[in-house]
């Protein structure tokens, strides 16, 4: 019998992944480095992401100086981070930077090279209070690691909201597009990120192409995937590259992060801040860094 190419096939999980041990980044953030934490999350099958560092909710005690991480270089790829509670501040060398709050997104290509430093808000550091964070490192395709550095402020009034029928919830379309609903921010390949904030029993249903490379991190609360599989508090599941669609119902009052991106399916150079195609051209970035072309940046 022929498969009828109209009929949605479920898009299955393929693991379920605790938190790591977490490890600290700086002074500033303590994170659970989900992306690259094993074999099953190497970069070739969770391409286009690089990283997922998850800093799940922390209470910092008020702190006069502000903590972060001091003056770093990048090149070859975008950072993403997005405040769940607490507030960051961030500049970098191309004049890129601001503070970001809850609810917030900011988006740094450094494709060509930055240097940038990330800190906490000083008036959230004299107060203290909850921090929750996720960071993304996002490949770029050889054809544009070396175009201009770039840098994207989203507030999070600025992120379209797709409302949910029955109450269900809201989500927010950080890039990419769910149901005809645009996201905010620009990407250089076919990338989907959303924040699904789903009330006690409301319930919603994605689609993507088989091939993309699909995650979703429970920020708050828990959810039931496909109706049998539950996803508790701070746990990332991964799906696999058969099928298209899933849903995913909240437990209990939840908050979700949903990430799918188009694999770019050339190959890795990686060594520290950098991430390139060749060794030569790490070696070449690293030349760069030390001769000055990333420009200056005050500690």
């Amino acid at each position: 019998m022929y498969k009828n190419k109209y009929i949605m096939e479920t898009k299955k999980i393929e693991a379920i992944i605790a938190p790591p041990a977490p490890h600290f980044v700086g002074d500033g953030f303590r994170v659970h480095g989900f992306i690259p934490g094993s074999p099953r999350l190497s970069h070739r099958r969770m391409d286009p992401f690089l990283i997922l560092d998850y800093n799940s909710k922390i209470n910092f005690p008020p702190k006069e100086i502000p903590r972060g991480v001091g003056v770093h270089p990048h090149r070859g790829f975008e950072t993403v981070t997005i405040a769940y509670q607490g507030s960051v501040a961030h500049h970098d060398s191309s004049g890129g930077g601001g503070v970001i709050h809850q609810g917030d997104v900011q988006w740094m290509t450094a494709a060509s090279g930055i240097l940038h430093k990330e800190y906490h808000d000083k008036e959230f550091s004299q107060k203290g209070g909850d921090f929750q964070m996720v960071q993304l490192w996002v490949n770029l395709p050889a054809k544009d690691k070396m175009s201009p550095p770039k840098y994207q402020a989203i507030k999070a009034k600025e992120i379209p909201k797709h409302i949910l029928e029955n109450n269900a919830g809201t989500i927010e379309v950080i890039a990419g597009e769910y149901k005809a609903t645009k996201g905010a921010a620009f990407t250089f390949t076919p990338i989907n990120m959303y924040n699904a904030k789903l009330h006690k029993g409301g319930q919603a249903n994605f689609s993507f192409p088989e091939n993309y490379t699909t995650l979703l991190l429970v920020i708050e609360g828990s959810v039931k995937v496909n109706q049998d599989t539950d996803i508790p508090l701070d746990q990332l599941a991964l799906f696999n590259n058969k099928g298209t669609d899933f849903t995913v119902e909240a437990t209990e009052e939840a908050i979700v992060l949903i990430l799918s991106g188009a694999p770019i399916n050339e190959p890795i150079a990686t060594h520290g801040p950098f991430v390139m195609n060749t060794r030569e051209e790490l070696l070449q970035a690293f030349q760069d860094f030390n001769a000055g072309k990333f420009g200056y940046l005050e500690e």
